[in-house]
C-alpha cells in the first residue's frame, strides 16, 4: 500500500477513534478550523516526557486552572510551580517550564512561535518536542517520533535492527509516511494507534487499520518488535537524609543546586549521594536511626537512603539550612517518602 493511502487509512481509523484527551481538539473540530491552544500543547507535551497520559491528566488540569495562559505561568513564584510539579518527577522540566514560559511571555510578546526553528530556540524544547507542538498545535507537517511511534514504525516495516541503532531508519519510515494535510491529526493518529492498539504486550492486531500492511505481523513477529539492545544494570547510591523537626513544628531544610539532580528543589541536609554513605549532620543533636530507609529509582540509578531524625530545640542554629513551615507537597517524590517515614517516627517519639 502506498504511503499517502497508509496515512488516509490511519486518519480515518483517528477520526472514529480518537483519544479525549483535555489538552486535544477533536478531529471533527480541527476540520472546521478549530485548533488548540499553543500553551495548553506545549504545557502537555512537557509534562508527558518520560511519564503516562494517566498520570500527566490531573497534573494538566491543574496547572491549568492556576496559570491559565503562559503569561500567568511567567509571572508565578518558582515554588509555587515546583510544588505543583512534584511527583512527575524529572525536575530539570519544571525548571525549563518556567524558562520557556518567561521567554515567551517577556521577549514574544505571550506568542509561542510556529515553526520547527523557532520552537526549538526555545528553554526546553528539544527535536521531539518542537515537532510535536508545531505539528499539533500549527498543523506543520513535521515527523513526530515518540516511544509509541517507533514501536509501530518498527513492527509496521519489520525493523529488526535493536533500538537506539534503528532510530534512523525509524524516522525516515515515519517521515515518508507523514502527509502534508492533517499532519498534526496524523500525528496524534499515530501516537492514538501505539498507546490503544500497537501495544507493548498482546497487540490488538485485529482492530488495526494498518493490518493487511504490517510486515511484522505478516511474519508473525510483531510481539518482538521492536527489538532492544540489552540494558545496563543501574548502580545503587547510598546516601544519608537528616531530619530534624523543631519544637515548634519547623522542619530543617536546604534548597539543592540549581544544576543537577533535583536541582532548585527543597530537600534534607545531608552528604553527597555515591557508594558509601557520608554523615554529615548539619548541627549537632541527638541524631538517630529510625531502622528504615527510603529507597527510590531515578533515570540512572537506585537510591538507597538512610534517616537520621531528631527533635531539635527551638534556639537551634543549624550549620546549613533553614528552618519551615513544611506543606509535604512542596518536596520531590524522595523527599517525601523520607519525611512520611521521619514524621510518624517523631510523632510516635513524642506520644510515647
Amino acid at each position: 500500500m502506498r504511503d499517502g493511502r497508509l496515512s488516509a487509512n490511519l486518519l480515518d481509523w483517528y477520526d472514529r477513534h480518537a483519544r479525549d484527551l483535555p489538552w486535544r481538539v477533536p478531529p471533527d473540530a480541527r476540520r472546521r478550523g478549530v485548533m488548540p491552544d499553543p500553551y495548553a500543547v506545549w504545557l502537555s507535551e512537557i509534562m508527558l516526557q518520560q511519564t503516562t497520559v494517566a498520570a500527566v491528566k490531573g497534573y494538566f488540569h491543574r496547572f491549568l486552572a492556576r496559570w491559565p495562559d503562559v503569561t500567568a505561568l511567567a509571572r508565578a513564584e518558582d515554588g509555587a510551580v515546583m510544588g505543583e510539579w512534584a511527583g512527575l518527577g524529572y525536575y530539570a522540566r519544571a525548571r525549563n517550564l518556567l524558562k520557556c514560559a518567561r521567554v515567551v511571555a517577556d521577549d514574544l510578546g505571550g506568542v509561542f512561535p510556529d515553526t520547527l526553528d523557532g520552537l526549538r530556540a526555545l528553554p526546553g524544547i528539544g527535536p521531539y518536542t518542537a515537532a510535536a507542538i508545531a505539528a499539533i498545535a500549527f498543523d506543520r507537517p513535521e515527523c513526530v517520533v515518540d516511544g509509541n511511534v517507533e514501536r509501530v514504525m518498527a513492527r509496521l516495516f519489520r525493523i529488526e535492527t535493536p533500538l537506539p541503532a534503528a532510530k534512523p531508519e525509524i524516522r525516515s519510515r515515519a517521515e515518508a509516511l507523514t502527509p502534508r494535510a492533517r499532519p498534526g491529526d496524523h500525528a496524534q493518529a499515530v501516537m492514538d494507534l501505539g498507546a490503544t492498539i500497537c501495544t507493548p504486550k498482546s497487540p490488538a492486531c485485529g482492530l488495526c487499520p494498518w493490518r493487511g500492511s504490517c510486515a511484522a505481523l505478516a511474519a508473525g513477529v510483531q510481539s518482538d518488535l521492536p527489538a532492544r539492545a540489552p540494558k545496563k544494570p543501574k548502580p545503587v547510591r547510598h546516601g544519608i537524609a537528616y531530619l530534624g523537626r523543631r519544637e515548634d513544628g519547623a522542619w530543617l531544610v536546604e534548597r539543592r543546586p540549581e544544576r543537577g539532580l533535583l536541582g532548585g528543589m527543597l530537600g534534607w541536609p545531608g552528604g553527597d549521594w555515591g557508594e558509601m554513605p557520608q554523615e554529615v549532620p548539619p548541627v549537632n543533636a541527638d541524631w538517630r536511626d529510625p531502622g528504615v530507609e527510603v529507597r527510590h529509582t531515578f533515570t540512572h540509578f537506585h537510591l538507597r537512603l538512610g534517616l537520621r531524625i531528631a527533635t531539635l530545640p527551638q534556639d537551634i542554629q543549624p550549620k546549613t539550612g533553614e528552618f519551615v513551615t513544611l506543606h509535604p507537597g512542596d518536596l520531590p517524590t524522595v523527599m517525601r517518602k523520607a519525611h512520611d517515614l521521619a514524621k510518624a517516627a517523631l510523632d510516635a517519639d513524642a506520644s510515647g
